[in-house]
C-alpha cells in the first residue's frame, strides 16, 4: 500500500503532453499494489482454482463417455472437447473476484485516498484488471496442467495453442470490466460476488462449453450460437485442435468464424464497459 502511495504521490500533476504516460504509469503501480495483495493471501489463488480443477474432475470421469459430442461419445473425444470450455469458464468466474475487490477498497475507503492523490482517475481501475489478468494468467498455467495430467491434449502447432490462450485471457481482460461496474454499483463486497455470479451461470451454461450446442431447442441453440462466451470457447477448440470426430458447427456467423468473433465481442465489451466503469467510478467519487 504504501509502494502504491508513495510512487503515485510522487507523479507530480498531470501534463496534458504526458497525460498517456502518466496514465500507464498510475496503472502498473495500482497493478502492483493489488498483486502484491494477492501474493499476501495465496488463499485467493489456491480457492480460485479449486472450483475449475473440480469441474475438470466431475465432468472427465462422471458425463465422460455418455455426452455425445459430433458424432463420438468417448471420454477422450469429450474430454478435448470440454477443456475449453472449462478454461473460458475460469476467466470468466474471475469476474465476480474483481468486483468483490472493488466494492471493498471502495467500502474501507481506499478509493477516496487514491482519489486525494494526483494521479490519473481511470489509472485505479485500469490497474486492477490488469492484476487480475496476471492472476487469470497463473490460473489458466496451473489448470492447463491438470488437463494435460487428466489425458487433455492439444493437435495444432504451438502458435495457435498460444493463440488461444490469448483470446481465452482477452476474454478475461474484457468481463474484468464488467465486474468493476458490478463492484462500483454495489454496496458491500458480498453483494459484488453475488452479483458477478449471478448472470455468469446462465451464460457459461447456455453455451457449446460443456454440450454440443447443436442438440439444444432451437431457441436455447440460437442463444447459444451468438453467445459472446461461446465464440471464445469454439475459437479455442479450432486453435488447440479439440473438434471431435463428425463435428458440424453451425451456419450462424460466430460459430464460423470464431476467431474473429471472439475478438470482436471482447473488444466491444472493453469498450463499452470500460467506459461505463470510469464514468461510474468519476460519479461514485465525485
Amino acid at each position: 500500500m504504501s509502494a502504491a502511495t508513495d510512487t503515485a504521490g510522487s507523479a507530480g500533476p498531470l501534463r496534458p503532453g504526458s497525460a498517456i504516460g502518466q496514465s500507464v504509469r498510475d496503472s502498473l503501480v495500482v497493478a502492483k499494489r493489488n498483486l502484491i495483495r494477492m501474493a499476501r493471501i495465496p488463499e485467493m489463488l489456491i480457492f480460485g482454482l479449486i472450483q475449475p480443477i473440480m469441474f475438470v474432475v466431475l465432468f472427465t470421469y462422471v458425463f465422460g463417455g455418455s455426452i455425445q459430442v459430433g458424432s463420438s461419445t468417448s471420454t477422450q473425444a469429450y474430454r478435448e472437447f470440454l477443456m475449453a470450455g472449462i478454461f473460458a469458464q475460469t476467466v470468466t468466474f474471475a469476474t465476480a473476484g474483481a468486483g468483490a475487490g472493488i466494492a471493498d477498497d471502495m467500502h474501507k475507503g481506499l478509493i477516496d485516498r487514491f482519489r486525494s492523490l494526483p494521479m490519473a482517475r481511470g489509472a485505479v481501475l485500469t490497474g486492477r484488471t490488469l492484476a487480475d489478468l496476471v492472476q487469470s494468467a497463473l490460473t489458466l498455467i496451473v489448470l492447463a496442467v491438470v488437463a494435460v495430467l487428466v489425458g487433455w491434449r492439444t493437435h495444432e502447432n504451438f502458435g495457435k495453442v498460444l493463440a488461444a490462450f490469448g483470446l481465452l485471457l482477452l476474454l478475461g481482460y474484457a468481463f474484468s470490466w464488467i465486474g468493476a461496474l458490478i463492484g462500483l454499483s454495489v454496496r458491500t463486497p458480498e453483494a459484488a460476488t453475488s452479483g458477478g455470479l449471478i448472470w455468469l451461470f446462465p451464460l457459461t451454461f447456455i453455451s457449446n462449453a460443456f454440450v454440443d450446442a447443436n442438440q439444444m431447442p432451437t431457441f436455447l441453440r440460437h442463444i447459444a450460437e451468438w453467445n459472446p462466451f461461446s465464440a471464445n470457447v469454439q475459437a479455442c477448440r479450432e486453435l488447440f485442435g479439440n473438434l471431435p470426430p463428425g463435428f458440424q458447427a453451425s451456419d450462424a456467423w460466430p460459430m464460423q468464424h470464431p476467431v474473429w468473433a471472439s475478438l470482436m465481442w471482447s473488444v466491444l465489451i472493453i469498450v463499452v464497459f470500460r467506459t461505463l466503469a470510469v464514468r461510474k467510478y468519476r460519479s461514485a467519487t465525485a
